[in-house]
């Protein structure tokens, strides 16, 4: 079947840095990817402006606006629509906010999502504090396939707080050794729950990384947050 070709119209879509010829561009993009514009070979729409963040998915709206328009949808229509996606849950998802602290959730669980994750916020908060809470729960990470590219998946976090699942199958200090003191490993929620709690500072990013329930660590956090910023200070 290869051997015989493709039969189907083949259009390509990238953001117009990666490959300016593709049919389908982004073109004006905000450094976070929060606007830009649609452009079908020279022909271009109104600014896009979203809550999404991320190069990564600036490429999947091109991809979702060259469908709509395959299937007959106006591309003007179809901006439209995409300007007024509010996000899915647990994709970069802002779960609160407690004394400046944002703590938001994200299903990234294999490298190349993590590190396109921390780069769609980085470039959003800019030289603010980004934190980075991440626990191996997939297959593949838990048995360590890829333990070899997370230190440089999570190199722009400026804290990583990763979470010793029971049973892992490999040893997440060495595979994190890169980072040095960046990085610290916890063999329990609780205890990620009190670090973070404690050191936070306004400003700050929190970012939790699971394609599991992490133990609830969401809500957990934010009344950690909102119990530390209540409590008196001594004098």
């Amino acid at each position: 079947v290869l051997e015989m070709g493709c039969w189907t119209p083949v259009e390509r879509f990238a953001l117009e840095d990666e490959d300016p010829g593709a049919e389908w561009t982004a073109r004006d993009l905000a450094p976070d990817g929060a606007r830009f514009r649609v452009c079908r070979g020279a022909e271009c729409t109104a600014p896009v402006s979203w809550p999404l963040l991320g190069r990564h998915n600036v490429t999947n709206a091109l991809a979702a606006v060259a469908a709509a328009v395959h299937a007959g949808v106006a591309l003007e229509r179809a901006v439209e629509y995409l300007g007024a996606f509010r996000g899915i849950h647990r994709r970069l998802e802002l779960r609160g906010e407690v004394n400046g602290v944002r703590v938001y959730d994200d299903f990234a669980h294999h490298p190349t999502a993590i590190a396109a994750t921390l780069e769609g916020l980085r470039r959003h908060i800019g030289r603010s504090r980004l934190i980075a809470l991440l626990e191996p729960r997939s297959n593949t990470m838990r048995m360590g396939v890829q333990r070899d590219r997370l230190a440089a998946a999570l190199e722009r976090a400026d804290r990583v707080l990763f979470y010793r699942t029971p049973g892992l199958a490999w040893d997440p200090q060495a595979a994190l050794a890169p980072l040095g003191e960046r990085a610290e490993v916890f063999d329990e929620v609780q205890a990620m729950i009190d670090r973070v709690a404690a050191r936070a500072r306004p400003g700050d990013c929190v970012v939790v990384m699971s394609n599991g329930g992490f133990a609830g660590i969401h809500e957990r956090l934010l009344g950690a947050l909102e119990h530390a910023s209540s409590a008196p200070v001594a004098s």
